[in-house]
């Protein structure tokens, strides 16, 4: 089922399903996550897919971006990049949803199903600090107080929305992210 979805994604289907299944190695899959993603660069558009797999073990990774020629390469070609983590390293499973009229009001019926979701997990190899000026409550004050900043922890976070992705793409981000919480609080 895994390469099935990574053929549908149409996206380099050889190139990713060779990195995926590398980084596999082999162990049985539990779930699995395919994203293909268009972004716009400038004039250009590029495409990228992420495959999540989760294994009895693990929690793997998988990014490929589609890059045109450079120095290095003469010939348009793909970066697949995949990390694998330990499901005992996975510090956090955070899921988002939002859901479009959760109460009933103007002819809605409320609640419903989420029409975006956001995963983000964390075991603790990335972190990202955002920083900011430190201000005061007196709005004529000018003093520097320095910085105030907060550091978050930011390892892979993967957002769908049934908009762009289809109503199922989202919920198979919440089925996965439904396996993932309960195969990483187990000891």
């Amino acid at each position: 089922m895994l390469r099935a979805a990574i053929d549908a994604a149409g996206y380099y289907p050889e190139a990713v399903a060779e990195g995926v299944e590398a980084a596999v190695a082999g162990e049985q899959v539990v779930q699995h996550l395919v994203h293909h993603e268009p972004t716009f660069d400038h004039d250009e558009v590029r495409r990228h897919v992420t495959v999540v797999v989760l294994t009895p073990t693990r929690l793997v990774v998988a990014h490929t971006d589609e890059h045109p020629p450079d120095d290095l390469l003469p010939a348009p070609y793909t970066a697949t990049t995949t990390e694998s983590v330990t499901l005992a390293s996975v510090r956090s499973v955070v899921v988002q949803r939002m859901v479009a009229h959760p109460a009933p009001d103007a002819g809605h019926t409320g609640g419903g199903l989420p029409s975006e979701a956001v995963l983000t997990v964390a075991w603790g190899a990335i972190r990202r600090i955002d920083m900011e000026p430190a201000q005061c409550a007196d709005p004529d004050c000018e003093a520097d107080h320095g910085y105030a900043g907060t550091l978050t922890a930011d390892d892979f976070s993967m957002r769908v929305s049934a908009a762009a992705d289809g109503a199922d793409a989202v919920q198979r981000l919440l089925d996965f992210a439904r396996v993932l919480s309960e195969s990483s609080a187990r000891p």
